[in-house]
């Protein structure tokens, strides 16, 4: 049985239109004793073969681990930073210090990260009104997956892409450097993620070395359509 993370909505309003609101883990929020590493939502190996147990293992308890603690190491330091969420950091990335902006966002993207992945037997496939809304705007489930891995693929060194609904309410693609985000101020394309994939080298090198592309065509095996329409029926209510 898969595990899910408890839930929290939580609007962002200054980034995207009032109805918008986005699904988020519990664990983002700050508690007295600091962020926390949320568990993933399923072993390490269940994720196997598209991503191996050892690339999990170290980007769930080492990397997203480094970013939690570095994180709370610098609200920890800077008073006008403690007792201020997860969410309310990566609105105002752009007005904070780097190494708030950088760990907020790697807190954020890896937790939300973890919830877009289930084992592929559970993968699914879009909700109607989902899959409706890729084919209007992408002409197709093939074209829009095409178009989201070219994204992926152009991100110039480290980054993410993201499938997100904008502030027109339509479904759109993106991607963002470092770990920047569609719901931080300081976005080219703002809106509300759906849907993405962590297009960083410790994501996949493990296993596919410097061919982002197979890694990309792969992970489609292993995203949760369930939870993502889920995310679009908030976003889009």
């Amino acid at each position: 049985m898969k595990y899910r993370l408890t839930v929290i909505l939580a609007a962002f309003v200054a980034l995207v239109a009032p109805s918008v609101v986005v699904t988020h883990v519990a664990a983002l929020s700050r508690a007295e004793t600091g962020f926390q590493l949320p568990a993933l939502p399923y072993p390490t190996a269940a994720l196997e073969p598209v991503i191996d147990t050892q690339t999990m293992e170290l980007h769930h308890n080492k990397h997203h681990r480094a970013y939690v603690d570095a994180l709370n190491a610098a609200v920890a330091a800077d008073p006008a930073l403690q007792g201020r969420s997860l969410e309310d950091l990566v609105a105002a990335a752009g007005t904070l210090p780097t190494v708030v902006r950088n760990n907020a966002g790697g807190h954020w993207n890896h937790s939300f990260f973890w919830e877009t992945m289930t084992p592929a037997s559970q993968s699914g496939a879009p909700s109607p009104d989902l899959q409706g809304a890729i084919d209007r705007q992408f002409g197709s489930m093939e074209a829009f997956r095409a178009a989201f891995n070219d994204a992926g693929t152009k991100r110039f060194g480290s980054g993410w892409a993201w499938l997100i609904v904008d502030g027109s309410g339509d479904l759109a693609i993106t991607s963002t450097p470092n770990q920047d985000n569609p719901l931080m101020d300081v976005a080219e394309v703002k809106g509300t993620p759906l849907l993405g994939n962590d297009v960083w080298e410790h994501a996949y090198y493990l296993k596919h070395q410097n061919r982002r592309g197979e890694y990309l065509n792969a992970w489609w095996q292993v995203v949760d359509w369930d939870t993502v329409s889920q995310r679009y029926a908030g976003a889009a209510s």
